[in-house]
């Protein structure tokens, strides 16, 4: 029988109120909770500072970034995959879900070259338990491409896949409303000059009119039919709301408006918005800002998109004095909540009976600093 863990004086975020006490871990799952400190010789003073909930992380592109860290630099498949943990680990991510493109939108990408070995990668270190998060994975479906039926029904299988996501990146849409946005972010993306990008979207439009309604009907059907849990991505109007809820999507990635979020939000879709958006103070697409619908109650899920750190930082944000969520609330948008709109039901809170996926968090001023992470009471920071 394994010894238990006992984590006291704390200030424990529970999903409903922070209660200043002591929480005990048996067999890697948490067996109480208690107000007061407990004097025992192997416990765990925190001194005051907070213990929180294991984050869930439901979208990151951090994995690319480490399997090719510079343009035209692929590094090896496995050192990257635990440069990539090692990553999201110390940024109290304890459980994530990699984002993996399927179809991409330009011949100059080298994304749809690294997914076999990304997923490769995850699938080994997953097996031989090399990684200190628990890492599973998000196929982000780009409808509009010719090869993204074909490459989803070759990967949907795989055991680790626990979310799918529909994208539709077609100028003059969505995301890109706004058709400058779009002509800057893709002429700086790939270095086009202006006929090529003419070209370009001339492509993206015709691809979009060939493939995007039957790849996004096939896909979503398929899904429902294997209770894969679904997620839109950019739904910009109240009509895009009511498609991706006809489908059966459970979450609204990055919605790009208001209006958006007031139907998504209706319609029992957990809107999701990235964590960077909430420490930038907007979107980089020009699109709303997060704190903007966290101010009117629209916001449910944050993600670190781009930058591991930023979850617990947005976190803490969203508690000043301007949004005004309390602890609890602004916890359960990177913990419990993302852990019930993918079915994860073990963690995601601290609670009886749950996975001990646990944080050590003190504050130097408004920054929180993450000073200890235990998976399933195992410490791995």
């Amino acid at each position: 029988m394994s010894a238990e863990q006992i984590f006291t004086n704390a200030n424990v975020v529970l999903a409903d109120e922070v209660l200043h006490g002591t929480v005990v871990v048996k067999d890697g799952v948490i067996t109480d909770i208690s107000a007061g400190n407990i004097t025992h010789p192997s416990a765990v003073n925190f001194e005051g500072n907070y213990l929180i909930p294991g984050l869930v992380e439901l979208h990151t592109d951090n994995l690319e970034k480490h399997m090719m860290p510079r343009p035209t630099v692929s590094w090896p498949t496995t050192s990257a995959m635990i440069s990539h943990d090692n990553q999201i680990a110390s940024a109290g991510i304890t459980t994530v879900f990699d984002a993996i493109s399927i179809g991409d939108i330009h011949p100059k990408s080298v994304r749809l070259d690294s997914l076999t070995p990304m997923i490769e990668a995850l699938n080994y270190s997953q097996k031989h338990g090399l990684t200190r998060s628990e890492h599973k994975l998000h196929l982000r479906c780009e409808v509009a491409h010719p090869e993204t039926w074909g490459i989803f029904s070759e990967n949907v299988g795989n055991e680790h896949v626990g979310l799918v996501s529909l994208m539709d990146h077609t100028p003059g849409q969505r995301q890109f409303e706004e058709i400058s946005h779009y002509r800057v972010y893709y002429r700086q993306k790939y270095g086009l000059t202006l006929d090529e990008m003419a070209a370009f979207e001339v492509q993206q439009i015709a691809n979009a009119k060939r493939y995007s309604q039957k790849y996004r009907l096939d896909i979503a059907d398929y899904c429902r039919n294997h209770q894969i849990v679904m997620a839109s991505h950019d739904d910009a109007t109240e009509d895009h709301v009511a498609e991706s809820a006809t489908l059966g999507m459970k979450i609204a990635e990055f919605p790009t408006t208001v209006e958006a979020a007031i139907h998504s939000t209706r319609r029992d879709l957990s809107v999701l918005m990235g964590a960077p958006n909430i420490v930038r103070g907007g979107s980089h697409s020009g699109n709303v800002a997060a704190s903007a619908l966290a101010k009117q109650d629209l916001l449910h899920i944050l993600s670190s998109d781009y930058y591991p750190g930023s979850l617990i930082q947005a976190a803490f944000i969203l508690t000043q004095e301007e949004i005004g969520f309390d602890l609890p609330k602004a916890i359960r948008c990177v913990s419990k909540n993302p852990a019930e709109a993918v079915n994860l039901r073990d963690r995601g809170e601290i609670a009886l009976g749950k996975k001990a996926d646990l944080l050590q968090v003190s504050l130097h001023g408004n920054q929180p600093l993450i000073q200890s992470v235990w998976k399933s009471g195992k410490r791995v920071i």
